[in-house]
């Protein structure tokens, strides 16, 4: 379904020759006052480009909207305020959703296309915490986004499983732990042995030689060596799944950094065939002084590989296994600089997919104006966080509904959705100061406002009795719309599918949970204005106006990743 603001801009490109539909899509505005217009174009950037006043400007193109969804234009002040049909809204905006349902927004535009999605990538043998949320959460919704729009989706999780951490924690686990201790506390034991490494590390600085030379028997192969990282490595996944699932997330691949040691040599021979490697005191390096950026490093001088090394072998992977339109990594903006490199490293390589490979970056969380660190103790882990927020749900649900059926996992997908909500709700290139009492605001514009509103919208279906067959446009005419509440709503609700599409363009979560606010207050505007059930005259308009309120929420939680609770 096109939207209004796109059927608008296409019919105006015939009057402004000089400007492309593009061009007009992004001059198009909504006004704050519906005595404004329900769409208005801005005349005054056009001044220049067409040589004549923006109100001359908007007098010209006043009378160049004869299409049947605008009721009239006005020119005012150099603006071109633009009314749309109340009719047209009910018989093709409002029709479209009854007609969707659930599959309202959804489209096949890019079925064939492969995207994969490179997000989360936690640590192995450290658990969740905050800090690893931004990465998992926007990825996520990102996938999502895509999945709507008929991208086959390739969640990849790179884990974090290779480094010389993990020397560190064989030195640990023999000085200061048990088997005994690691299978009954897991992750937990795991960090506390790791903390404890660091410092005493400080006090005696041959545990670094230790830890060094534990992660060099584990390179090549050392039998006990091996079976200790595979060992934490399983310990750790256990409880990183129970932090999957409790925010419904899956992927489809976890091959980590140790996946691709045996991936690295083809790519040094590759680069080194095509003359792009330079030694630079030792280290064989790619220079990279004429794109403005410094070298981007291949090998150290003892040989070993880094970062770079890996990420590239790991695309050339997965261009082969998946063939890719689009690679996606959601990581950090202050690795920004990283990725430019080795993109670049791989577009010199030859290969024109390097064009396909995208840094979604997202700013950092701190905690009191400190950097996150799992070795200082300066941290919060995830499971203690969704713990205390479901604890302070189900205290208001015990306090309002102590007979609600299945309270504590609603407590559970509300208080973690408030956390979800409250990361995404923010530009993701917004650097985070995580604190308690805002990650666990639930009143305003929070998740728990959008999942009450979704869970009201719900409550007033079940209570009409209608059927999902009922749910139809058998005798529903322009005119039932009937007051101004309605017809805000209507537009709130048909503005969808746009933001979906910008969304998707920016790559954006926040464009949707932004939007699904607006849509909560339309809804509970309307809703608090005017009676449903007990209407006279248009009670079926009413709850099929509830119901597109329902599909669009719904959609747009299962987008950002929040559960869709229908009693609450």
């Amino acid at each position: 379904m096109k939207d209004i603001k796109s059927v608008v801009a296409k019919k105006l490109e015939k009057s402004i020759e000089q400007l492309s539909w593009t061009d007009i899509m992004d001059n198009l505005e909504y006004p704050p006052n519906p005595e404004m217009g329900d769409l208005a174009l801005p005349c005054f950037k056009l001044s220049r480009v067409l040589r004549k006043s923006p109100i001359a400007i908007a007098d010209l193109l006043v009378n160049s909207l004869d299409i049947d969804i605008v009721e009239k234009c006005e020119s005012k002040g150099g603006y071109l305020n633009i009314f749309i049909k109340r009719e047209y809204m009910v018989n093709n905006i409002l029709k479209n959703m009854v007609i969707g349902k659930e599959e309202f927004g959804k489209s096949n535009e890019n079925a064939g296309k492969t995207v994969c999605i490179d997000y989360s990538a936690p640590n192995i043998a450290k658990p969740f915490h905050i800090g690893h949320l931004r990465s998992t959460v926007i990825g996520h919704s990102i996938r999502r986004l895509h999945e709507f729009r008929g991208y086959k989706c390739v969640g990849i999780n790179h884990l974090g499983d290779w480094g010389t951490q993990f020397g560190k924690l064989i030195v640990a686990y023999k000085s200061w732990s048990s088997k005994e201790l690691i299978e009954e506390k897991g992750t937990e034991e795991l960090v506390r042995i790791y903390v404890k490494f660091h410092s005493e590390a400080e006090k005696d600085p041959s545990l670094n030689d230790q830890a060094r030379k534990w992660f060099s028997r584990l390179e090549k192969k050392d039998e006990e060596a091996v079976e200790l990282w595979k060992w934490f490595k399983d310990i750790s996944l256990l409880d990183i799944e129970k932090t999957y699932k409790m925010l419904d997330i899956s992927f489809d691949s976890y091959a980590g950094e140790s996946f691709y040691n045996d991936k690295m040599e083809p790519v040094i021979e590759e680069l080194k065939h095509k003359n792009l490697l330079v030694n630079s005191d030792g280290a064989m390096i790619v220079n990279l002084e004429e794109y403005n950026m410094p070298p981007c490093l291949i090998l150290k001088s003892d040989g070993s590989s880094l970062y770079a090394t890996r990420d590239i072998a790991a695309a050339m992977y997965r261009k082969k296994t998946y063939d890719f339109d689009k690679c996606i990594y959601v990581t950090a903006t202050a690795q920004d600089l990283h990725f430019k490199q080795w993109f670049k490293v791989v577009e010199l390589m030859g290969y024109k997919w390097a064009k396909d490979l995208k840094h979604v970056g997202f700013g950092m969380v701190s905690m009191g104006g400190a950097k996150l660190a799992t070795r200082e103790g300066n941290i919060i882990y995830l499971d203690d966080l969704f713990s205390e927020a479901a604890k302070r749900v189900l205290d208001i649900i015990n306090e309002k509904n102590p007979d609600m059926e299945d309270k504590e996992q609603k407590a559970l997908d509300i208080g973690v959705g408030a956390i979800v909500f409250s990361d995404l709700s923010n530009n993701r290139i917004k650097d985070i100061d995580f604190s308690w009492e805002d990650a666990l605001n639930f009143d305003g514009s929070t998740g728990p406002y959008v999942q009450y509103t979704y869970a009201r919208a719900c409550s007033v279906l079940r209570k009409s009795g209608l059927i999902e067959d009922d749910i139809n446009m058998d005798n529903i005419e322009p005119s039932h719309m009937t007051n101004d509440e309605e017809f805000a709503l209507l537009k709130t609700l048909s503005l969808f599918n746009e933001k979906i599409d910008q969304a998707l363009k920016d790559l954006e979560p926040s464009c949707i949970s932004r939007y699904l606010i607006d849509v909560c207050m339309a809804f509970n505007k309307f809703y608090n204005s005017h009676t449903i059930l007990n209407a006279e005259d248009n009670k079926k308009f009413r709850i099929l106006l509830t119901a597109a309120v329902k599909y669009v929420l719904g959609n747009g939680l299962y987008i950002i990743g929040l559960k869709r609770t229908e009693r609450v």
